[in-house]
């Protein structure tokens, strides 16, 4: 994995002022676009998109200030069709338009070309198992709410506030299947994870696949395949955050599995009565890589 986004890096870098087809050099990595995108942004702490964007204009600024061409060619030539858009593209990145760094040589906000590598550290021990699960269902109570990377998600905590306590107690004995009791789900997850961007998260349990869900609840179907099971257990949600980044920067270059398409699923073993700590599984889907 870790070759496969230098090679992604690199091919970046080379045709900087074209369009990409991610989908296609992700197949020539023996890999997949969504789990290329999941692991980039993980990694480099950016959505991909973002990364492309920031180099265009980091090479983009070098040809603004040389000032040996007109704004509209500096566009074309960095795949932009208007020197409008270029010049929102290049002001979101430096804070200045194209004209006014021109003029004034400055404020630029640069992008190294990153390079990534991976040190062994043993630093996140990690207590994972492989699941094989046939196709099941997930049913509950589904909202769409923005990305939050690290602590409490608000959207998430008033959702799940907003349901009556005998709701609770009403899905807990609903769920037949694994993974068990209530549980946390996020779906339709932007595959760049960035911040803010909308997902769904379902509060509800697993059913069987002929299990019938009551017509007043969300359903989501869950495919068959293979499932990569963390555990987790201390302050709540550091150390079940701190777990998800480290399966993109441990676990999964050094494992011959990938993210597959599907619900992450989060299910709370064990918690303090305030929430402060907890024991919780975290389900991700996944592949042979």
């Amino acid at each position: 994995m870790i070759s496969a986004l230098n090679r992604l890096v690199d091919h970046v870098e080379r045709h900087l002022g074209e369009e990409f087809d991610f989908g296609a050099l992700a197949g020539e990595l023996g890999t997949t676009e969504y789990h290329l995108r999941r692991m980039f942004s993980s990694l480099a702490g950016m959505p991909l998109s973002e990364y492309v964007r920031r180099r265009r204009m980091t090479v983009a600024a070098a040809d603004v200030v040389r000032g040996d061409a007109d704004l509209l060619d500096i566009a074309v030539r960095h795949g932009y069709g208007s020197s409008e858009a270029f010049g929102r593209a290049f002001r979101a990145v430096h804070g200045a338009g194209p004209g006014d760094v021109r003029r004034d040589g400055g404020p630029l906000r640069t992008q190294p070309q990153l390079r990534f590598r991976l040190t062994v550290e043993g630093s996140t021990p990690m207590d994972t198992r492989l699941v094989d699960r046939p196709a099941f269902r997930l049913a509950g109570h589904a909202a769409r709410v923005p990305l939050v990377h690290r602590g409490v998600n608000p959207h998430i905590q008033r959702h799940i506030a907003a349901l009556p306590q005998e709701e609770h107690a009403r899905l807990k004995a609903l769920g037949d299947s694994e993974p068990a009791g209530l549980l946390q789900v996020s779906d339709d997850v932007d595959p760049d994870g960035t911040e803010g961007s909308e997902l769904t998260y379902l509060h509800g349990v697993a059913l069987g696949r002929d299990t019938p869900a009551p017509d007043d609840l969300d359903v989501i179907e869950v495919a068959a395949g293979m499932w990569a099971v963390f555990r987790t257990a201390g302050p709540h949600p550091q150390t079940l955050q701190t777990t998800w980044a480290a399966t993109a920067t441990e676990w999964f270059p050094s494992n011959p599995w990938r993210l597959r398409s599907g619900p992450s699923i989060v299910a709370v073993l064990d918690r303090a009565a305030d929430f402060t700590t907890a024991t919780c599984e975290l389900w991700l889907p996944v592949e042979p890589a």
